[in-house]
């Protein structure tokens, strides 16, 4: 497996409140979490990075060779729920870190199968050589207003309260995390994002700069992209080819 990464501040943000961390371990077996926090001058990275910090020492340490499906979900849901608990207890005792919060995506890429967890809108998507799949559900007001029927998905992306979530690492004491598997076939690319990304650069678009060759560009050439659309958010991106 091959990892690239970047964040960036976006070219309109004071403060860059986005997290991430990736690596491999042994066996070639490669991991990464994106946080996007939220909240107050300094609740927003106080949040994602303690998120990162809490689900990156899980992944390395909880993770055995040879794991199935079933413990390689319980080991991503528990820790993202203790981080949960862990932000959400920090914001009550700290009034100046009230309302704090963060978004969390997390990977593990064992041979061709891919497990991923995720609380918010930040993404997951996977790019084969013939399309691009998102694979992460939005937790978000506009997207519960598209499976309803009220909004079309292009509706969806100008909507005055897009930027809404529905669900957050650190506003209550409980979180529901959807976990997903899929395969890498040859030439397959997974890319975490957050929504500075994706509010910013069209699916099409992410699709056009990944496929093909030359990965250790991907994560570049996509915050680039978005900067060049505006930089209205901080941007993190994370790719794992095969």
């Amino acid at each position: 497996m091959k990892i690239v990464a970047k964040t960036d501040i976006g070219r309109i943000r004071q403060q860059n409140q986005d997290s991430y961390a990736a690596g491999e371990l042994p066996g070639g077996v490669a991991w990464a979490v994106v946080c996007d926090g939220m909240g107050g001058a300094a609740g927003g990275d106080v949040a994602s990075t303690l998120a990162v910090k809490m689900i990156s020492e899980k992944i390395t340490s909880a993770y055995q060779d040879g794991m199935g499906s079933g413990s390689i979900k319980n080991m991503l849901v528990s820790v993202i729920e203790s981080a949960n608990v862990s932000i959400y207890d920090m914001a009550r005792s700290n009034e100046t870190l009230h309302g704090m919060g963060t978004t969390v995506v997390a990977a593990v890429v064992v041979g061709s199968a891919v497990y991923i967890a995720h609380a918010g809108d930040s993404r997951a998507y996977r790019i084969t050589p013939e399309a691009i799949q998102q694979i992460t559900r939005d937790h978000s007001v506009v997207q519960a207003m598209v499976e309803t029927g009220e909004l079309t998905p292009d509706e969806a992306k100008h909507h005055p309260r897009k930027n809404l979530i529905t669900r957050v690492l650190g506003m209550e004491q409980n979180i529901l995390t959807d976990f997903n598997e899929t395969v890498l076939q040859a030439d397959d690319v997974i890319i975490l994002c957050t929504d500075g990304l994706s509010n910013y650069v069209e699916t099409d678009d992410i699709y056009a700069l990944t496929k093909g060759g030359n990965y250790y560009e991907f994560a570049e050439k996509l915050v680039s992209l978005a900067n060049g659309n505006g930089g209205g958010d901080n941007i993190t991106v994370v790719a794992i080819a095969s």
